[in-house]
Order: structure tokens, then C-alpha cells, then sequence
């Protein structure tokens, strides 16, 4: 068939084959990747980024109708590189591979069925997905220890400071009247990858400049690693004040919810001071 037929065909047909082979091949990587969400409370945010990335291509709606699909072949080469990597990675048993494959699948489906521009404002919605991927083991332990580590020796700090004797030991912090273990949970890499998805989402729709969406994005870092050592040094203080029981009862369930809260109100606080800072910027060169 020749180039310019097969550009030709029904946008129906176009779309109906990649989506088909899509669903195939997909199938049980991504019903694996759902059960992860579900069994591991490090990832459970992933059932919330394919609705958000929705939410990002539907916000354009406008935008992206100014556009008429053009389709593209270089679709199809982006494509067959989709399935080079997730047959790679099925070789190798490599989810992550395997799963991140799924991205470059997509944008080589959209340039093919809807073209360069359209793609052009589809990429960081199809990007945003890398986010619902857990970290492979390997790496996830590389960042979470040492994060364990470091909220531990600041924590500790900021309970001396309060006048609450303690004695680190690694991630062993040790009160008068109980330990606490800074365990994989409390290194603040769970609270990190769900504001890093939170922040990205609100990065891309608030109306800010480029750069101030990129700082907006990356203040989760330490947003939540303030916020993590916060609760370290609450559950300490809790604990030595109130009791042990209070600590890690009731309190400790619900604190994440806390902490989750209070993280997501200093990432809007900064979105509000960024709008304000890009405001008054503009101000001034006008009056100039």
C-alpha cells in the first residue's frame, strides 16, 4: 500500500488497529501494574495519574480542536520502538522496561493517528504517566535508606531542641519510654513520589510561566521532606508528653493523612506566592 493511501484511511480504522494491538499486548502488564497499586501503600497513588492525565488532555480540549489530525508514519517508527523496549524488557523480566514502554507506545499511536501538533501538546499529559510506574526494588531501596537516614538525624535534632532526650541509632530513635523505628514507610519517599504527582498536576494547569511551573513542581522535594520530618518529630513529641500508646495508636494511622494535608497546602502556598512574585514582575516592566 502505498504512503500517501495509508494516510488516507479512515481515522476509525487508524485508531481501531493501534488500540486493538495496544490492549493485547498491554493486557497483562497493565492488570500486573493495578495489582501493584492495590497491594503496595508505597504506589497506591498510580490509580490516580491515568484519570489526572485526562483531566490535563481534556483541559486543552480547545487547544487541541484548533488542530486537525495530520497523521504521521514517524508514528509508526515510534511504535515499533514501543515494542522493541517492552519485548526487551519482557525477556529480561524487567517490569519497569516493560511498563515504561507503554509511554513511547502511546505517543507513537497519537503522532500516527493524530500527528506532530497534537502530540506536540500531548506530551506531557503521556509523560505524566511515568509517574503511576513503581521505582524498580533496586533503586526505590537506594533513595529510601538514605532518606531514612537523613529524616532520622533531623528529626533527632528537632526533638533535642524541644528538650525531649533521645538516642539515634541509624534509623533507631530511642525516647525514655519507647523506641521509634524510622522504617521504609516513614523515609518520606511515599509522600514524595504522591507530591511529586500532585505537584506536577497543579504545575501543569495553574497559570503561571514556565520557569515558576518548573519551581512549583520541584518545591515538592522539599515540601516533603520537611513535612516528613515534622511527623517524625510530632510522633516523638506525642509520645514523651502523652504516652506511647497515643503515638502509635490512633494518632500515627492518621497522621499521614495530616501530613499529606498540610504538604499539599504549602504546595498551594507556594503556587500562591509564585503568582505573586510573576505579578509584580509584570508590573514593574509595564511601569518601565
Amino acid at each position: 500500500m502505498k504512503l500517501n493511501k495509508l494516510l488516507k484511511l479512515p481515522l476509525l480504522v487508524q485508531l481501531g488497529l493501534p488500540a486493538a494491538v495496544f490492549c493485547y499486548v498491554y493486557y497483562h502488564t497493565i492488570s500486573k501494574l493495578v495489582r501493584d497499586w492495590s497491594i503496595d501503600a508505597n504506589f497506591s497513588h498510580g490509580f490516580l495519574i491515568p484519570p489526572i492525565a485526562a483531566f490535563m488532555i481534556w483541559q486543552k480540549r480547545d487547544r487541541l480542536a484548533q488542530n486537525l489530525p495530520v497523521p504521521s508514519l514517524w508514528g509508526l517508527a515510534i511504535l515499533v520502538l514501543g515494542m522493541a523496549i517492552f519485548t526487551l524488557g519482557n525477556i529480561g523480566a524487567e517490569l519497569f522496561v516493560m511498563r515504561f514502554s507503554i509511554l513511547v507506545t502511546l505517543t507513537g499511536i497519537s503522532l500516527y493517528i493524530l500527528g506532530k501538533e497534537i502530540t506536540k501538546q500531548l506530551l506531557v499529559p503521556i509523560g505524566y504517566l511515568i509517574l503511576m510506574i513503581p521505582l524498580p526494588a533496586i533503586i526505590w531501596n537506594k533513595i529510601a535508606f538514605p532518606m531514612q537516614l537523613f529524616a532520622s538525624s533531623i528529626s533527632a535534632e528537632a526533638i533535642r531542641f524541644l528538650s525531649i532526650p533521645v538516642l539515634r541509632e541509624g534509623n533507631i530513635l530511642t525516647l525514655a519510654n519507647t523506641t521509634l523505628e524510622v522504617v521504609d514507610a516513614c523515609s518520606g519517599l511515599r509522600s514524595l513520589t504522591s507530591l511529586l504527582a500532585l505537584s506536577g498536576a497543579l504545575a501543569y494547569i495553574v497559570p503561571l510561566k514556565r520557569s515558576s511551573k518548573w519551581i512549583l513542581f520541584l518545591s515538592a522535594l522539599p515540601i516533603a521532606i520537611a513535612v516528613n520530618i515534622f511527623r517524625l518529630t510530632f510522633t516523638a513529641a506525642t509520645a514523651h508528653w502523652v504516652g506511647a500508646h497515643m503515638a502509635e495508636g490512633f494518632l500515627h494511622e492518621i497522621s499521614g493523612l495530616i501530613i499529606f494535608v498540610l504538604a499539599f497546602l504549602f504546595l498551594f502556598l507556594t503556587f500562591l506566592g509564585l503568582s505573586k512574585i510573576e505579578k509584580k514582575v509584570d508590573h514593574r516592566k509595564e511601569n518601565h
